[in-house]
């Protein structure tokens, strides 16, 4: 696990809180920025990109481009399962300070479940992550550099890749969250959510005036940002999204724990979560140790992401877009979908012979899922259903890819225009996001169309 900054970088740190250092630039240099009054929830004119209908023109890799005048650099992964017709997620991991963007992208001594923050190992093949590298290994944002250098890399990124505009989110530790924070002031309508980690006000906010989905971490204990500041940070966008203003509980020194508050009356839309622990300057708290840091242990990786998760894309893949092998959990937001959509009627029950497999992801109350449809017979099915049985506990909260009803039992879920048709032997993947009360098994009795599958 990386651990926090040593004291002679604190020092620096702090000496840089107190000279109030930096303000950022109003560069704005990607081409699919939104104007200031422009709201991430309405931009669905934006919503793909170039890079969408293309072969890639970015791998998984080091990435060098121009930004300002210098050469940078970021480190990028594309899904595994990269499918060129469906806007994907992109998010962004800032290292802290002295830290680099391999530590970002490769997670430390925890590896891929700590890599970008966590992010990577929740996702699926729905997101397309980057982890920019800073100058001196910092974010100084001298001019607004670092904030035009993240237009250059959506701008380069966007031209290869097929991202959906209305899904960036960043996410940072330290100096990383500083600049995390200097983006969501100075690209509110650019940055669909940021999650900040131990922040500081150290890379300057631009702006700073409209509304962002906002998650701030903080150790009640952090010697090197106090929480005090990360507190004042916070209420920023308490005010800007319009949530009721309270002190939301936090925990003592030596309980161990963490307290999780979302704040009420908040814009819809416009969230605002806090999250403070008893411990440190720390990326990966675990509860029950105030000292440990653990990236597979740590509840900040499915808090963050579930954070993230919950807001729905405003693109509309097209009729012919598959979406993603093997997408991650996209929520549809604060309501439910309803059954709108469906596609062509059903095909008569058994209709062909059918095949499912599932993958699960767990976390302490919730979980994600991903079932994968394959259409076994020789025919095409134009019009499915897939009905399954829910675990007891379970109750599904989100979903991608099909619409779920109900949420909890005996579940069906049908498709959606674009992957209305199962093509023999060519997988589809659907999935969801659900709480559960400690029982985390797969569904049981699958049958499409009324006709049971085989389960792989």
């Amino acid at each position: 696990m990386f651990r926090a900054e040593p004291p002679s970088r604190r020092k620096g740190l702090l000496a840089t809180v107190a000279a109030g250092l930096l303000v950022v630039g109003l560069a704005v240099t990607g081409t699919h920025v939104a104007s200031a009054g422009t709201s991430p929830l309405a931009a669905n004119a934006l919503a793909s990109t170039a890079g969408c209908g293309k072969a890639p023109g970015l791998n998984s890799g080091k990435q060098t481009i121009q930004s300002g005048g210098k050469n940078r650099s970021y480190i990028l992964k594309v899904p595994d399962s990269y499918d060129r017709n469906f806007p994907h997620r992109l998010a962004f991991g800032y290292h802290w300070v002295g830290g680099t963007a391999d530590q970002v992208a490769g997670g430390g001594t925890d590896g891929a479940s700590w890599a970008y923050y966590g992010m990577q190992s929740q996702a699926g093949n729905s997101t397309i992550f980057v982890a920019p590298q800073g100058l001196n290994n910092g974010w100084g944002n001298s001019g607004g550099e670092d904030v035009r250098f993240t237009d250059d890399m959506i701008k380069q990124i966007e031209g290869a890749l097929c991202v959906d505009t209305t899904q960036l989110f960043s996410v940072g530790f330290s100096y990383g969250a500083a600049m995390t924070y200097a983006l969501a002031c100075a690209r509110p309508t650019v940055f669909r959510a940021v999650a900040v980690i131990a922040v500081g006000q150290l890379s300057g906010c631009d702006g700073g005036t409209q509304p962002i989905a906002y998650m701030g971490i903080h150790g009640v204990s952090d010697g090197t940002l106090s929480i005090s500041g990360g507190r004042s940070m916070r209420d920023r966008f308490v005010t800007n999204n319009g949530c009721t203003r309270q002190n939301p509980p936090e925990p003592a020194v030596g309980s161990r724990t963490h307290i999780l508050t979302q704040y009420s009356g908040c814009r819809a839309g416009y969230p605002v979560v806090w999250a403070a622990f008893d411990g440190g300057h720390q990326q990966g708290p675990v509860d029950g140790c105030a000292s440990c840091e653990s990236g597979a242990r740590s509840w900040v990786k499915p808090e963050v992401w579930k954070f993230f998760s919950q807001f729905a894309s405003t693109s509309s893949p097209g009729p012919s877009s598959p979406g993603p092998s093997s997408p991650g959990p996209s929520s549809p937001g604060p309501s439910s979908p309803g059954p709108s959509s469906p596609g062509p009627s059903p095909s008569s029950p058994a209709s062909g012979p059918c095949r499912v497999s599932a993958a699960i992801n767990p976390w302490s109350t919730g979980l994600t899922e991903s079932i994968t449809i394959t259409n076994t017979g020789s025919a095409p099915i134009n019009g499915w259903s897939l009905a399954f049985t829910l675990p007891g506990g379970q109750s599904i909260t989100s979903g991608w890819s099909a619409t779920y009803s109900p949420a909890s039992g005996q579940v069906t879920a049908r498709n959606v225009n674009y992957n209305a048709t199962l093509a023999p032997n060519a997988p589809v993947v659907i999935g969801f996001q659900a709480n559960h009360t400690g029982n985390t098994a797969t569904p049981t009795a699958f049958t499409l169309n009324g006709a049971a599958c085989t389960v792989a």
